[in-house]
């Protein structure tokens, strides 16, 4: 696609309204045919809207340590020159945050003193100074301002990045802990379009649930055990027989907290073991290094597309396996989270598909893999 193209449908996608906000409504008024570049700084400083938006899941969502049926969430927009980028925060109930706390953190933000939007290392620093915490809130404002400068060059950010969209892996599909027959229904409705599951695994019917997928599909399998085991020794009798019955990783087998068992079980492991809740941020890379074969980035947990590049960046320089996930999220945070998809290993990209309220048009699934489109930004074109 043309350039003059990309800057036309960024038009489109900045034109799509969203609605009364908490703050200016997170609407765009379009853009010109061709961005001027030499106006920037120029003209008025940036500008930041958001609203909460609860995510309504299709199932109810079962881990080892809770279930829950909806997910709280707050949209952000940040406009420039007419142009609106798009940004999410989703925040499932283990990372401690809320509607309100995002919301709160978000109302202390200035943008406003900001007039080059392509400032990105002095803005998101100046996002990051405001608190310790509030990683969501802090990757709503990166996503969203990702999605900004991409439009503005009329690029997506895997262009951007130098990377090859036909490297992207396949994506898992998610089934969580339930019935037998929850677990058999879930299986079916989704075998035939993934070429990869993931299962929530972590208490006392692993085993079951591994034994009622394999009544369904033979299909290579992911497990997350999300810190549920106890025993290390029992941890690892349970990953050999799972890597007998087809399971080709797992993620945080044990608390994070316990670093010598995860790494012992590493040590052992017929398969790549990925740390997750063990790993947040960049620097957290460094003290979790030899416990884990890889890392899970997601970017509510890191702040955002910035750091998740530099954290894939990390990794591979320490030779360690990447690889890419979400929460329960619309396509803005997961279409921004697949522009990383071409540099990992594994991605694990599929909540969007896990809710029935979508407000975007972004990233695809197609014959299981992610498909990325030239669409600039992170990709993604607004639905209502």
């Amino acid at each position: 696609m043309k350039r003059r193209d990309f800057l036309k449908t960024a038009a489109a996608v900045g034109a799509a309204g969203l609605g009364t906000g908490l703050m200016s409504g997170c609407s765009g008024s379009g853009t010109p045919e061709r961005f001027n570049f030499n106006r920037l700084g120029t003209g008025g400083g940036l500008k930041l809207s958001f609203y909460p938006y609860e995510l309504q899941l299709r199932h109810t969502f079962t881990v080892s340590s809770h279930s829950r049926k909806t997910t709280p969430g707050v949209q952000v927009c940040i406009e420039y020159e007419g142009v609106t980028g798009y940004g999410e925060a989703s925040m499932p109930p283990y990372l401690g945050q809320s509607v309100e706390t995002v919301t709160a953190f978000l109302s202390k933000v200035n943008l406003e003193q900001f007039k080059d939007p392509f400032q990105m290392e002095t803005i998101l620093a100046y996002i990051d100074s405001l608190s310790p915490g509030d990683g969501a809130a802090k990757a709503a404002i990166d996503i969203a301002l990702h999605d900004l400068t991409g439009k503005l060059i009329g690029l997506p950010w895997w262009r951007i990045w130098g990377l090859d969209a036909a490297k992207a892996p396949d994506t898992t599909f998610t089934i969580g802990i339930d019935t037998p027959e929850v677990v058999r229904e879930k299986t079916r409705e989704c075998a035939d379009r993934f070429n990869i599951l993931k299962v929530k695994v972590g208490l006392d019917n692993d085993k079951e649930m591994i034994s009622t997928i394999r009544e369904i599909t033979d299909l290579p399998l992911a497990v997350d055990a999300n810190q549920g085991w106890k025993d290390k020794e029992k941890a690892l009798d349970e990953i050999f027989w799972l890597y007998e019955n087809g399971v080709v990783m797992v993620e945080q087998p044990m608390a994070k907290e316990r670093m010598d068992d995860n790494a012992w079980i590493t040590e052992r492991s017929p398969i790549p073991v990925f740390a997750d809740e063990a790993i947040q941020r960049l620097a957290d890379i460094p003290s979790i290094k030899g416990a884990y074969h890889g890392i899970n980035i997601k970017l509510m947990k890191c702040t955002g597309m910035r750091e998740a590049w530099k954290m894939v960046n990390y990794a591979r320089a320490e030779g360690m396996k990447v690889m890419v996930g979400c929460m329960t999220e619309t396509s803005c945070a997961v279409s921004a989270a697949a522009q990383l998809s071409p540099a990992v290993d594994f991605a694990d990209l599929d909540g969007n598909l896990l809710i029935t309220n979508d407000l975007y048009k972004g990233m695809e699934v197609v014959n299981g893999r992610v498909t990325l489109s030239d669409l600039p930004g992170i990709g993604v074109q607004k639905l209502q």
